[in-house]
């Protein structure tokens, strides 16, 4: 069940005094399952390709306009921050989402991949149980050694001030130290 965050707002304010959360950022940090987005050429993006990298994975509607807001925002920061490590993906997660994807792209022009999962396998990622709604847009920060670091999703109020705190995490992960891809050999000892 995927909603926008307008019906988020909505549910928040009526589940306020009963204790219920939608947000997902309590159930991290924990490391990344390796997550495939898909690609209408039949390609995959795998999340262990970026292994290094500072990942946002964004689980979007295409016609949510706070979706796509996020999708605009992030396209920004992708172009800003790309050079120093940061690798935005974004996946459509509603039904027939590989055929609307193509359209999304040519209208909003995201600077980084956009494809399409199933709603089910995001849950699961997400650590979501099916049985609440899932609020959209949704943004997953992966670190550099492949941590879930934080989540939330489109009823949080992270959203209230995205593209400040969007920024923020971003910047505070990307000051993190890099990993070694490979230990580097020591230099022999020329004999004397």
């Amino acid at each position: 069940m995927l909603s926008c965050r307008l019906c988020a707002i909505f549910l928040c304010l009526v589940t306020l005094g009963l204790g219920g959360r939608g947000a997902t950022s309590d159930k991290a940090p924990r490391p990344s399952p390796d997550f495939a987005v898909s690609f209408n050429d039949g390609s995959q993006i795998h999340l262990s390709q970026y292994q290094g990298k500072v990942v946002v994975l964004a689980f979007i509607l295409t016609t949510c306009p706070h979706c796509q807001f996020t999708v605009q925002t992030l396209s920004t920061l992708q172009k800003e921050y790309g050079p120093r490590g940061l690798q935005v993906i974004a996946s459509a997660i509603q039904d027939m989402a590989a055929l609307v994807v193509p359209d999304f792209i040519k209208q909003f022009e995201p600077a980084f991949p956009v494809g399409y999962s199933n709603e089910h396998e995001v849950q699961a990622y997400l650590d979501h149980s099916e049985q609440l709604p899932l609020y959209v847009p949704a943004l997953v920060f992966i670190d550099r050694k492949g941590m879930i670091r934080y989540q939330y999703t489109g009823d949080d109020p992270f959203f209230q001030n995205q593209e400040k705190n969007v920024r923020e995490t971003i910047e505070q992960l990307l000051k993190e130290p890099q990993l070694l891809k490979e230990p580097v050999p020591m230099k022999k000892k020329k004999a004397s």
